[in-house]
């Protein structure tokens, strides 16, 4: 399906009364090509990868990142997955499906979500999903077409809005058990 996602951009707007819902999609689609650097078509050449495939990363980030100081680090473990083709297994992706399949918003996963079929569950595909799962700010965009260096391919959330990083899997489960204090 056809869809503007991840190219509505998320603003302030003020909109005169009357306007209709077209006018304001209009006028979101119209601020995303203001924003959108020029320089960010030579970071897409530099990288292989469309606009598209850049802002359906950056959309990941968005909703995976909580502090601003770790979008480049989440970009980077998703750049990382990607280039080994490793699924991403970003939570936001299975959420999406679910809000998008129900209309419901699905705050909290279990287990068996993560064999929710859908091909925006990144757990079971390898890549990206199809669509941008959301609008991403300019500074998620930055961060996906500047992610930090590094080897990391995974983190886990504190819940303090913060990620634990690791290179290898045994830190990541050591850093998991830390996490959940065992």
């Amino acid at each position: 399906t056809e869809t503007l996602e991840g190219y509505l951009f998320p603003d302030t707007y003020d909109f005169p009364g009357g306007s209709t819902a077209r006018q304001a999609v209009d006028l979101m689609v119209h601020r995303f090509e203001q924003v959108w650097k020029a320089d960010w078509n030579a970071r897409l050449t530099e990288l292989k990868m469309s606009r598209h495939q850049i802002l359906t990363l950056a959309s990941i980030v968005e909703k995976e990142v909580r502090r601003e100081s770790e979008r480049p680090l989440v970009a980077a473990v998703y750049s990382n997955r990607l280039k080994i083709r490793m699924p991403l297994q970003a939570d936001p992706t299975i959420q999406y499906a679910y809000l998008v399949d129900s209309g419901a918003r699905k705050p909290r996963l279990y287990n068996k979500d993560y064999a929710y079929p859908s091909p925006y569950n990144s757990y079971l595909h390898t890549g990206l999903p199809p669509t941008p799962i959301g609008n991403p700010s300019d500074a998620a965009i930055e961060a996906v077409l500047s992610p930090a260096p590094g080897r990391e391919l995974y983190f886990v959330a504190v819940g303090d809005g913060t990620h634990l990083f690791a290179v290898e899997y045994a830190q990541h489960l050591r850093n998991i058990r830390k996490v959940r204090g065992r």
